[in-house]
Parts: C-alpha cells; sequence; structure tokens
C-alpha cells in the first residue's frame, strides 16, 4: 500500500499563494503517477496536475496552466503543488493520489485524506 497524507491547506485572500505537500511513504515504487486532485462542493472531483517520480509526464488542467506547479523531491518522497495568483474558484479540498500509470479518469489506486484550500474575493 501507499499513503498520502496531506498538507499546507488554508485560508488565504484571491491572488495569494500556497504550496501543497503530499509526503508518500510505502510501495512507492509501484505507484509511479502522482497526481492532485480538487474537489469543490457539490461537484466531481477533477484533475489538476501530475508528476511521474522521474520528474517526465508533466500535465496540468487548463483551468491552472500557467498558476499552479507541481513538483516531487525524490529524496524525500514528496510531492508539492505551488499554487499561485488564487481565484475563489480554486476553493476546493486537495487530494494527492498515486496510480500506476497516467489514466484519464479518477481511478487511482490510492488517495489522501485531502486538505481543504480556501480562497476568499
Amino acid at each position: 500500500h501507499v499513503q498520502l497524507p496531506e498538507s499546507g491547506g488554508g485560508l488565504l485572500q484571491a491572488a495569494g499563494s500556497l504550496r501543497l505537500s503530499c509526503a508518500a511513504s510505502g510501495r512507492t515504487l509501484t505507484s509511479p503517477i502522482l497526481s492532485w486532485f480538487r474537489q469543490a462542493p457539490g461537484t466531481e472531483r477533477e484533475f489538476v496536475a501530475r508528476i511521474a517520480w522521474s520528474g517526465l509526464r508533466i500535465g496540468y488542467a487548463e483551468s491552472v496552466k500557467g498558476r499552479f506547479t507541481i513538483s516531487r523531491d525524490n529524496a524525500k518522497n514528496t510531492l508539492y503543488l505551488q499554487m499561485n495568483s488564487l481565484k475563489p474558484e480554486d476553493t476546493a479540498v486537495y487530494y494527492c493520489a498515486a496510480n500506476s500509470k497516467v489514466v484519464t479518469t479518477t481511478e487511482y489506486d490510492y488517495w489522501g485524506q485531502g486538505t481543504q484550500v480556501t480562497v476568499s474575493s
């Protein structure tokens, strides 16, 4: 199994920045694809960004391109999401997820518990 506890969420004003972290542990080599998803109240969980432990396979949702940056620190087994120029519509619970391969759905093998990000206008 893989454990993915997230941290770094909070409440901030629009145009601010925040960095989320996800400290992976367990059999991380079997799940080399790491992603961030988010889910706002009353909506479906949506893809935000993806990266492989190799640093390749980087991808972003159109809504966050140019504002969010996904990265990973292999030495610390930690995934990050740097979020800049935050907007109220970025308000959601953000989830870290790991999978054995790239998929276009939310069918990931492992999920974190989520961290709340609230952006006020």
